[in-house]
């Protein structure tokens, strides 16, 4: 019985959906689309991105919320399931297995909960005024450069997060509600800012408007499969938790989609603020995090109202990082409870607590940010994602993930084309992603 009380799942669909986007909606949509794309080609990078998310969507998404859903629990035991179904000593090894995409939920949070902190700090400086007057990029090489300069900004962010947490997937759901409605309501109101902007014209040609040459270049297809991947928080662990609390009368094929299209949105509208913006004042729209600490306030000094709408930014932004940083905090905590049934959820919290702050607050003393986020994304997180995706096509029996597939359906899903796609071109463009990650050490 405790099992179930610590288990409840999400009270709605839409509650589902809009904490499934929060996850995915992150700094990778905000900073990351944006700064992709323009690195990559504009428009031919946007229809290159558009059919990965579609592939991973129709494959990828759905499997690991079935994956969830089967096991009812988060990424140990649901790796445990599914390979369990080849035998006892199989699910053993799956179980083991399953400790590498939770390890990189846990170190991306490390890293992403520093991030969301300098969010914080420069919304607190945008309702100050402060960052109306400063140079930007010297304000931001004062505290991303300077040890231990956000403590106490870090110290809101973790320990605000996992009070959200305390009531598992119930006060996620309710904190989703608010923070995703608003999120997009924000970056709407700034697009239309945005295109009001002498020269934003130009913006919106390039990206929508494809260079077709840049098709023939292969690194555009991989930057834009990477972005697709992570940008749907496929990972091999994140996604599982959250199948784990969905309804048996859901179907996940459909929630995956609607996942799907409002991540793609955020990302389009995030890229419409920004892209416009840099050919306005004609700045570099490939300068990664400077897109969001040093472009962006440069922009919004410049124009009426400045201060107002950095303060939405940074606002909007503040929800998108607490709503990624939740399910990468509840992907290692269910797994934990999992494991060690005799913890509470209260202590898994106060635990990861602990492990983030400590590793946080000296990250920049000891590691720099920069290159730990880096280090995770190019080597754990792609090998974890890689995992999953053999795990659920070549090692799972087919008639059991097919049978969770067509759960809560009206009519059955024609599993022999997904498992073929899911087979035959998913698991192959993870294989692919990994490898690229591995030997040629391109960042995603």
């Amino acid at each position: 019985m405790e099992k179930q009380k610590k288990h409840k799942g999400f009270g709605s669909r839409w509650g589902f959906i809009l904490a499934s986007v929060g996850s995915a909606v992150g700094m990778a949509n905000v900073w990351g689309f944006p700064n992709k794309m323009g690195s990559n080609g504009g428009g031919a990078f946007l229809l290159i991105y558009l059919l990965f998310i579609f592939i991973f969507s129709y494959v990828g998404l759905p499997a690991e919320f079935a994956i969830g859903r089967r096991a009812r629990t988060g990424t140990l035991g649901s790796y445990e399931n599914a390979w369990k179904t080849r035998g006892k000593n199989a699910g053993t090894a799956g179980g083991l297995l399953g400790w590498l995409p939770l390890a990189g939920s846990m170190c991306i949070a490390i890293g992403y909960a520093v991030i969301v902190a300098y969010v914080l700090r420069a919304l607190v400086q945008s309702l100050s005024g402060t960052l109306m007057t400063v140079n930007a990029g010297t304000w931001f090489e004062s505290f991303s450069m300077t040890p231990h300069s956000v403590i106490p900004y870090h110290i809101i962010v973790v320990v605000g997060t996992l009070l959200t947490l305390f009531l598992g997937a119930k006060s996620i759901e309710k904190t989703n509600k608010i923070m995703m409605p608003v999120f997009f309501i924000i970056f709407i109101i700034l697009a239309v800012r945005v295109a009001m902007l002498p020269g934003s014209l130009e913006g919106y040609l390039f990206m929508f408007i494809p260079r077709w040459e840049a098709l023939k270049d292969p690194m555009v297809w991989i930057w834009a499969m990477g972005q697709a991947f992570f940008s749907l928080s496929i990972t091999g662990s994140g996604m599982i938790v959250y199948g784990s609390y969905l309804d048996e009368n859901e179907d996940v094929v459909s929630v995956s989609r609607h996942t799907a299209i409002f991540d793609t949105i955020a990302a389009v509208v995030a890229a419409l603020v920004i892209i416009p913006a840099c050919f306005s004042y004609d700045l570099d729209v490939g300068a990664g995090p400077g897109l969001l600490f040093v472009t962006l306030p440069t922009i919004l000094q410049d124009i009426p109202f400045g201060q107002i709408f950095s303060i939405i930014l940074y606002l909007a932004m503040i929800f998108a990082g607490v709503s990624s940083l939740q399910n990468m905090f509840e992907a290692v905590g269910e797994s934990l409870l999992h494991k060690f049934p005799k913890l509470s959820r209260k202590a898994v919290l106060v635990i990861l607590c602990l492990i983030c702050l400590g590793f946080g607050i000296n990250m920049e003393a000891i590691f720099q940010w920069g290159p730990w986020m880096d280090l995770v994304s190019i080597y754990i997180i792609p090998i974890g994602a890689t995992l999953g995706a053999i795990s659920w096509f070549w090692v799972m029996k087919k008639d059991e993930i097919f049978r969770e597939l067509n759960k809560g359906c009206a009519k059955p899903h024609n599993t022999k084309i997904w498992y073929a796609v899911g087979r035959y071109v998913y698991v192959p463009f993870a294989i692919v992603l990994c490898c690229v990650a591995l030997f040629m050490k391109v960042a995603f």
